[in-house]
């Protein structure tokens, strides 16, 4: 039996809370054969996300095919719905409900093709992690007998699993309840060019002789929106949360590593200067409080969730509040090339976790587009 501790990031979504699910459809259908012969063969290189959590450390015996798939037929046409929130209403009922695997994935065969929906525990991984494991499934179900060099490559490259490397974790500590996520909230989305946002970057820069970054600049105008919506909120403050990957800069992780490789970066701005300041302003704000990130940063902040953890705060021991702060999450750089199984792309790709309070970055062509849950 494989087992390993989980880490102090980990432990932030130890009670099941934000999943990480989406629905992706498949106009020319899926092999669903060699994906099951897939599944089966990642379950070695990928084992947490196939095993089972209990008390701080996932623990993997062997696999078991039913415990993770499932396959159905309806007798339909799989619709697409124009507005955003009659998608969400929609697609919703594909949604896991409460499942305490760590790794589902369910694939429906409609009339006009076929959806899958993979739902992965945020206790087993990350975004990231996420999507690395099903680039890797759907380089294992493509219908190749001689892959190229790049898809050989990612074939060798195996995922590693050392959460505790950069500092030693035994989870024992908050009780953490099942918290419940809003259900009855609005969407809105804005579309946003490439081009616009590059142009602020460039002008930020020669203007001001400073640097921001895309997500920055993202990540204010999601702000801004979202104060902006419930005007009416007494606070003086608004703390925005983005979570930052630590891949790149944190070596014991790396490309490789497959679990919560993120920082939950948290700052507070003041709601007048979010309401007044124009945008490049704002990202100003954001890029300053930035951390820098390193081995010793990294490793301060997981000592600042132990400290949390031994003097029981458990209401500051979660990833955001969504009752009084923010939340925006850059997903753009979804690799969805990656995302073949044989038979092409995805034609729709579709975020089922959602929270209140909260914006998800996608990208689409050559527009960046804000998606507001409110």
């Amino acid at each position: 039996m494989k087992k390993v501790q989980i880490s102090q990031v980990d432990a932030l979504f130890s009670n099941g809370i934000y999943p990480v699910e989406f629905l992706f459809y498949f106009k020319e259908g899926l092999d669903t054969k060699k994906i099951r012969s897939a599944l089966k063969k990642l379950s070695e290189a990928f084992w947490p996300m196939f095993g089972e959590y209990k008390e701080g450390i996932i623990s993997f015996d062997k696999y078991i095919e039913e415990d993770c798939y499932d396959e159905e037929v309806i007798n339909q046409e799989f619709a697409i719905p124009r507005s955003e929130k009659e998608r969400l209403e929609a697609y919703s009922l594909y949604s896991f409900s409460d499942t305490k695997k760590l790794f589902q994935v369910k694939i429906t065969q409609f009339k006009n093709g076929m959806i899958m929906v993979p739902n992965m525990k945020h206790l087993a991984g990350d975004g990231y992690s996420y999507f690395y494991f099903l680039s890797s499934l759907a380089v294992l179900s493509q219908h190749t007998l001689l892959p190229s060099k790049s898809t050989l490559m990612q074939l060798l490259s195996k995922p590693h699993h050392r959460r505790t490397a950069l500092k030693n974790f035994s989870y024992k500590g908050i009780n953490l309840n099942p918290v419940q996520q809003s259900s009855q909230f609005a969407i809105a989305v804005d579309k946003i060019s490439r081009r616009d946002v590059q142009s602020m970057i460039r002008e930020v820069f020669v203007s001001k002789n400073f640097r921001i970054s895309t997500n920055d600049v993202l990540s204010a105008m999601a702000i801004k929106k979202l104060v902006g919506i419930q005007k009416g909120l007494a606070d003086e403050f608004a703390e925005l949360t983005i979570p930052i990957d630590v891949r790149r800069r944190v070596k014991e992780y790396g490309r490789g590593f497959f679990g919560n490789g993120i920082m939950l970066h948290k700052m507070k701005l003041k709601k007048v200067d979010i309401d007044n300041l124009p945008v490049d302003e704002l990202a100003i704000q954001i890029r300053k409080s930035m951390p820098s990130l390193s081995n010793q940063s990294y490793t301060n902040y997981l000592s600042q969730l132990e400290d949390i953890i031994s003097e029981g705060k458990t209401e500051k021991f979660r990833p955001f509040d969504p009752a009084s702060g923010y939340l925006v999450t850059n997903i753009s750089r979804l690799p969805v090339d990656k995302m073949n199984f044989g038979t092409g792309p995805p034609d729709l790709i579709f975020p089922l976790t959602i929270e209140k309070n909260a914006a998800a970055v996608l990208a689409k062509d050559e527009n960046f587009i804000l998606r507001f849950a409110y």
